[in-house]
């Protein structure tokens, strides 16, 4: 039982394996799940790089083809990042890093791109400003039903936009500095003790982060009626499926981690396979994510602009009809 014992905490001591040890340990079934996994990660870069030439030519230049460019492009560095570390585990906090920040990014964009549907701010204000804004949704007050609803303005737009970009800007800073206590030997990730820094920049990221879910969730309420031609719900569902296959599934694995569910198998300690284990199914299911994204966002804007100028038209025809047969009714009592 010793010995048993002291093998576990040997392996527990492993470093992550570097690639070279990772390319000298293949066996058939790791290289076949390597090579698959690789191929689903590069299928969808070339997705992605599809529909982002098809946006360019369909979309003139403006915010909101910059917001598409930036939120379809969520699954596909996620899918990348995890490939790297999956291919290189000890660049996986690196990698994770580089995810979560380009994320927290798309957050931001997600809610201008709800605003560019309507037009802009201004034609956003002018659309609901007599709209009374609810404000208990979730993940912050979906509870406080009492709170009272809001009158869109000016300033409250410039406020719910300042919820989601401060954790765009706050996240890069935090995890700043946890790479640079990580080099001073002060920052283990995964490691969840209340004295490492590890467990308190986790805890200012996840506040900051559920802080800019806030904002985004007031007007997706305000917003799912009015753009459903647009397809903001499903879009909006597809976000929220890469927030929490993202944030949740990482930190039940880390649990799985502590209670020693996942046990080290050398050259992987536990903490490591459960990372590894993370990016097998991040690149499975951000892969599907790419392909339902290519589905709903792309769509024929040339068209729709073509509804849109034709209904305006038809309104200004009946408009002057209804001009000219009130102009000669008018003629003909004057005769």
């Amino acid at each position: 039982m010793d010995k048993n014992v002291s093998q576990a905490n040997s392996c527990e001591r492993l470093d992550p394996p570097t690639a070279e040890q990772i390319l000298a340990e293949e066996d058939p079934t790791r290289s076949t799940l390597y090579a698959v996994l690789t191929v689903m990660a590069l299928a969808g870069i070339l997705v992605y790089t599809e529909e982002v030439i098809y946006i360019l030519r369909k979309i003139p230049p403006s915010y909101k083809r910059t917001t598409y460019i930036w939120i379809t492009g969520a699954p596909t560095v996620i899918a990348a990042t995890s490939c790297t570390g999956l291919w290189i585990p000890r660049s996986a906090m690196f990698t994770d890093f580089t995810a979560a920040i380009y994320f927290t990014i798309c957050i931001h964009k997600f809610l201008v791109m709800m605003i560019e549907e309507y037009g802009g701010d201004a034609s956003f204000i002018s659309r609901l400003k007599d709209t009374p804004i609810k404000i208990s949704t979730g993940p912050c007050c979906c509870c406080c039903l009492c709170l009272p609803e809001v009158k869109l303005s000016r300033r409250t737009l410039n406020i719910l936009k300042f919820g989601t970009l401060q954790s765009a800007l706050l996240r890069p800073v935090f995890l700043f500095f946890a790479i640079v206590l990580w080099s001073n030997g002060n920052y283990e990730q995964g490691k969840m003790d209340i004295k490492g820094a590890f467990f308190w920049i986790t805890i200012l990221t996840v506040i900051t982060f559920i802080i800019s879910l806030w904002p985004l969730g007031i007007l997706f309420y305000q917003a799912k009626s009015n753009l459903h031609h647009q397809k903001i719900i499903p879009k909006f569902i597809l976000n929220q499926c890469v927030l929490i296959l993202c944030q949740a599934q990482g930190g039940i694995l880390s649990i799985l981690v502590a209670t020693r569910t996942i046990a080290c198998a050398p050259p992987f300690s536990s903490r490591a396979r459960g990372i590894f284990i993370n990016h097998q199914l991040l690149i499975m299911e951000m892969f599907v994510i790419i392909l339902l994204s290519r589905c709903y966002y792309r769509r024929k804007y040339n068209e729709l602009d073509m509804t849109t100028i034709q209904s305006v038209d038809l309104s200004t025809m009946d408009i002057s009809k209804q001009s000219n047969s009130k102009q000669i009714n008018g003629s003909v009592q004057w005769v």
